[in-house]
């Protein structure tokens, strides 16, 4: 996270490339074109091209993607490896994801190893979409990270909070090394300390101060019983949190939708409990 981001003079967005493809993420997803497909094929330097079995796959690109002259197709596969690759560089970064649909749809044996390792890229490289079926789909909605650009700005009177929250966005968003188990820790500490600090009550136990919740934040009782289900994670005595982080599969989509619901109940306090 920036200087900027970190201070609070810019948004710190969740760093998930919603409308846009860096280099890391493009040249990942050419890897697995490279290892899924072209290395699969077994075609080698000056391999003619009709005697590999990835000739289908460059004629469905040449007749049907590109939409060119198919007697423009390379009689080498090194050579017409080379035409996709400076194309796929060019692309603009929506077009790379309509290449990848449209290779899914075509890579017929090889589809489901296509499919992983096309995911595997996506979440490492903090791309916002997947690829489900041979459909490239949202995984996060601009509403969710509306929600962490308004905590964050709504937690700047309460730096108890908002130094959880940051560092939640931080743990997450590491592409090097995210701590997805310590980012939920850290999402659940912001609705913690919000609670404390909206309840007046900083020495309570969590679940002392959401008895007080009503008082000091009026709201639907629906939504108290949510917080006091939330409460549940942070208890270290029912033994709930501890199971949670002790979940060997914990992943980027867990540790998003804590922040997420953290971020949002974090919103929700400080509103209700702000004068009208």
């Amino acid at each position: 996270m920036r200087f900027s981001e970190r201070s609070g003079y810019r948004p710190a967005k969740l760093s998930i490339q919603t409308d846009d493809i860096d280099d890391d993420l493009l040249v990942s997803l050419w890897n697995v074109m490279q290892d899924t497909i072209w290395d699969s094929s077994g075609a080698r330097n000056g391999y003619y091209i009709v005697d590999s079995s990835i000739y289908s796959i460059f004629k469905a690109y040449w007749r049907d993607f590109f939409k060119v002259p198919l007697d423009g197709l390379p009689e080498a596969t090194d050579k017409a490896i080379g035409m996709v690759r400076n194309k796929f560089f060019a692309f603009q970064w929506f077009e790379v994801y309509d290449f990848l649909e449209f290779t899914c749809a075509i890579a017929g044996q090889r589809q489901s190893s296509f499919i992983l390792a096309c995911n595997q890229a996506l979440e490492r490289e903090m791309s916002g979409y997947r690829l489900n079926g041979c459909l490239i789909v949202p995984i996060t909605a601009p509403e969710e990270l509306d929600s962490i650009d308004e905590s964050l700005t709504a937690t700047q009177t309460q730096p108890g909070a908002q130094i959880h929250l940051r560092r939640a966005l931080e743990l997450l968003s590491d592409r090097q090394n995210p701590d997805f188990r310590n980012s939920i820790k850290e999402s659940i500490s912001a609705v913690e300390a919000t609670v404390k600090a909206v309840t007046n009550s900083p020495s309570s136990t969590l679940g002392d101060a959401l008895k007080l919740i009503p008082k000091s934040a009026p709201m639907h009782p629906a939504l108290v019983r949510s917080l006091s289900a939330l409460y549940g994670y942070t208890s270290d005595s029912d033994g709930i949190r501890h199971a949670l982080l002790d979940e060997p599969n914990l992943d980027f989509s867990d540790a998003k939708f804590m922040l997420v619901t953290c971020s949002s109940f974090v919103n929700l306090l400080l509103g209700k409990a702000s004068p009208s």
